[in-house]
């Protein structure tokens, strides 16, 4: 388990550009195949494990169930589905996080899956997120996490076969009263007990179209005088030795897919908007409650356009730290202007009408990111990121009941939404506020980098509707106030690993892990999370 202090004095100073101090990590793009043949098996499989505690290492008990085809094509991409990973954590962990003064934790976590054909080997990291959960006052802590998961590929015939490896549950602390805790998060590393029966094995899908022969005189469609099924998605002259040599192919973008599959707009590039060496791109996505509908709206992925600043280090006085500050800036963008894609939410107003509306958030003023790190050991950074964005909540349409109602074409907030600002004679104005916060020690980053991407949050006041309605039909202002405008909204933001344009890193070989697609947009796609 992985905690760290905050804050800091300020000694001397020296300007340095920094890299991103973690990653996704995402490996290559899936092979185009056809259409599953197989039908699902069921696995639920429970395994010892060892977890590090400060109270030291203790065993635990890891529980994961999924639902994999029966049976695949060599060349056919698959996902497993129904994926849920359950962790039960021994009593000491609770005493860990109590004295903490945790009351809750939300966990994350990531299960490394071994994927084996054959000879040749390849890695995937299975993501699970869940609801917050109180600790219990006795006994242990059951954790269970749910989440989409990457499909893999294999090649030649030969069965393929999954284990589960080390796991990380990241947990998000909160008090009683709901306030983060100190550290604001926690890491717990496990790894397979000695003796976990069949070295983790979870499932093993046979890859090959052709059903095994019997032992008796061959017969029907499986005799070889038979034509043969389809054995690759590579070349009809390709050794089948040859593609029993390569190893699984693993789509490794967190839930939400790769950029390649388009499903999120382009970030655009051109003359009077060129991208420089500190430009980079990223996707961004989430949920924003709206408290008086008891609902929340999803914001699709949108581009984010960032242009990072320098980073300034001031080493301590007796040099056994430092700080770290860096302003960087930003830009929406979508088809060339400063906002959202359109967005469809719907929601029952007054408990019982159905209403759907189609919204744009626009950026009305310069967004900045502000970031401060602090170091006591010149190892261990404790770092907190503000993302500072003046945004209008614009309505282009909407529908009551499956009718649609004209809002004109100028219904908007009547200024930009409002945040609680930590530093209001420094960022003086109206507008939201995101923060995301980060834990480094020297060689594991959890939370959120400006480059890597990660959660943010914040809290939101949706101000007054103006310019709703038509000249000749009713004004909605007050009736859109009444039904939507109020403090209080709670906001999660998912930012994707960015891509750099002028350095882009397309994944090739087995150095590098993928940052961009082959047309510079951003590889990793993020998933929204309530």
């Amino acid at each position: 388990m992985r905690s760290h202090r905050p804050a800091a004095p300020r000694g001397p100073r020296v300007r340095a550009r920094t890299a991103a101090i973690g990653a996704f990590v995402v490996l290559a793009a899936m092979v185009p195949a056809a259409a599953a043949v197989a039908g699902p098996q069921e696995v639920d499989t429970e395994l010892p494990y060892v977890c590090t505690l400060p109270s030291g290492k203790l065993p635990a008990t890891v529980r994961v169930s999924a639902t994999f085809p029966d049976r695949a094509n060599p060349g056919e991409a698959f996902s497993p589905t129904d994926v849920a990973t359950t962790v039960e954590l021994p009593a000491e962990a609770v005493a860990d996080l109590t004295a903490l003064k945790a009351a809750t934790v939300q966990p994350a976590t990531r299960l490394t899956v071994d994927v084996t054909q054959n000879e040749a080997a390849a890695e995937a990291t299975w993501r699970g997120t869940a609801e917050p959960v109180a600790l219990p006052e006795s006994g242990p802590l059951t954790l269970t996490t749910t989440g989409d998961v990457p499909s893999v590929t294999g090649q030649g015939d030969g069965d393929l076969t999954f284990s589960a490896g080390n796991l990380a549950v990241d947990m998000a602390l909160a008090t009683a009263d709901g306030a983060a805790a100190e550290p604001g998060s926690v890491t717990v590393d496990c790894s397979p007990a000695e003796d976990t029966p069949d070295k983790g094995l979870l499932a093993t899908v046979p890859i090959g179209s052709a059903m095994p022969e019997p032992s008796g005189p061959p017969s029907g469609p499986h005799s070889p005088s038979g034509p043969p099924g389809p054995s690759s998605s590579g070349p009809a002259d390709e050794p089948e030795r040859q593609r029993r040599d390569r190893a699984p192919e693993v789509e490794e973008s967190t839930p939400g897919g790769s950029a390649e599959d388009r499903d999120a707009p382009q970030c655009l590039y051109d003359d009077e908007n060129p991208f420089t060496p500190t430009s980079y791109n990223a996707y961004v996505t989430g949920y924003t409650n709206v408290n008086k509908l008891k609902g929340a709206t999803l914001i699709p992925p949108y581009c984010m356009l960032i242009e990072q600043g320098d980073s300034i280090l001031e080493f301590f006085p007796d040099f056994s730290g430092y700080t770290l500050t860096q302003h960087s800036t930003a830009d929406f963008d979508y088809e060339g202007r400063k906002q959202t894609p359109p967005y469809r939410s719907t929601f029952l107003t007054f408990d019982f009408t159905p209403v759907t509306a189609t919204m744009v958030l626009e950026q009305v003023g310069p967004v900045t990111v502000d970031t401060l790190g602090v170091s006591y050991d010149m190892v261990n950074v404790d770092q907190d990121t503000y993302i500072r964005v003046p945004l209008v909540l614009r309505m282009t349409a909407l529908e009551v009941n499956g009718v649609p109602l004209d809002v004109g074409p100028d219904c908007r907030t009547e200024r930009p939404l409002t945040s609680p600002e930590p530093e209001p004679a420094k960022h003086p104005g109206d507008h939201l506020v995101l923060h995301g916060e980060t834990k480094f020690d020297g060689q594991n980053v959890i939370g959120y980098t400006i480059l890597s991407g990660g959660r943010l949050t914040g809290e939101v006041a949706i101000p007054a509707f103006t310019g709703c309605g038509t000249a000749d039909g009713e004004n909605l202002d007050r009736l859109l106030t009444a039904s939507v405008s109020g403090p209080g909204n709670y906001v999660k933001q998912i930012q994707g690993q960015t891509c750099n344009p002028n350095a882009p890193q397309f994944g090739d070989g087995d150095l590098f892990e993928a940052q961009c697609t082959r047309d510079l947009q951003p590889y990793e796609i993020p998933v929204a999370e309530r």
